[in-house]
């Protein structure tokens, strides 16, 4: 009987050790299918190319995310992170986080001092306007509160394609680059729809008849909205910080599908 015991323990903890490691492994995967693209990391910072559709951290009006960027690079370099600003969900691009209370202020302050350029490439409806676009256009946020936003937008290119839409033989749209002055909230979204060239894919402030034939013409679903560049000075050695992140596989296939050089 005392064998049998001792027989039964052993299983019991050898059916514990399998499943507890087959558990670490599937965990592992899933960790590493998750992991982002750093493009840039030292001992005060790191910055990532975070994908559409990624929240930053967890927020009031999306509880229900389970995949925060916030949690799943601490859990990929295995340090406590401090975000330093906000990206949309919807949009992807460049991403910093600071691995120190002290950084985070000292790049916050940059921030709030203008002396971060962020450059963003869009894909919007229509001919944009030739040159330089600057937008002095007044948001007002969640809380009801009416803040200066100022942006400036400049023409990259410009197609015209054999597509029938409404009441128009052709459609047409252009890229273009967006550099915020400001950082209020969907800043480049809203001051773009107010000028009447909607970013395709964007939902609410974008338009609902474009969105619909890009998922039912070419299955696209994603805001074309990307953090390109982030220029300024390191916070800590002072010297010239230049991060830049590739186009999303998707921005890049919708850009081919319309023509853009």
């Amino acid at each position: 009987m005392r064998v049998l015991n001792s027989y039964i323990l052993h299983l019991k903890r050898s059916i514990w050790f399998f499943t507890t490691f087959a558990n670490l492994m599937e965990n592992d995967t899933i960790k590493k299918g998750k992991a982002l693209e750093i493009i840039y990391q030292d001992d005060y910072l790191v910055a990532v190319n975070k994908p559409h559709g990624m929240l930053v951290h967890r927020t009031k009006i999306a509880l229900d995310a389970d995949e925060l960027a916030l949690q799943i690079l601490r859990d990929q370099i295995g340090a406590y992170l401090f975000p330093v600003h906000r990206l949309d969900r919807k949009t992807s691009g460049v991403l910093i986080f600071a691995l120190d209370r002290a950084t985070a202020r000292l790049l916050q302050k940059q921030i709030m001092e203008h002396s971060i350029q962020k450059i963003y490439r869009a894909i919007v409806r229509g001919f944009f306007p030739s040159g330089v676009i600057s937008v002095d256009y007044a948001l007002t946020n969640d809380r009801g509160k009416t803040q200066e936003a100022l942006t400036r937008f400049e023409l990259l290119d410009k197609v015209e394609i054999d597509l029938p839409f409404g009441q128009h033989n052709t459609s047409r749209y252009s890229l273009i680059e967006a550099r915020p002055k400001t950082g209020r909230m969907h800043q480049i979204r809203k001051h773009l729809n107010h000028l009447r060239y909607p970013i395709i894919g964007d939902r609410p402030h974008g338009c609902n008849k474009q969105n619909k034939l890009f998922k039912e013409k070419w299955g696209m679903t994603t805001m074309m909205l990307h953090a390109c560049e982030w220029i300024g000075e390191h916070p800590i050695s002072k010297e010239p910080l230049h991060l830049k992140a590739d186009l999303s596989s998707e921005f890049l296939r919708v850009k081919k599908i319309l023509g853009f050089r």
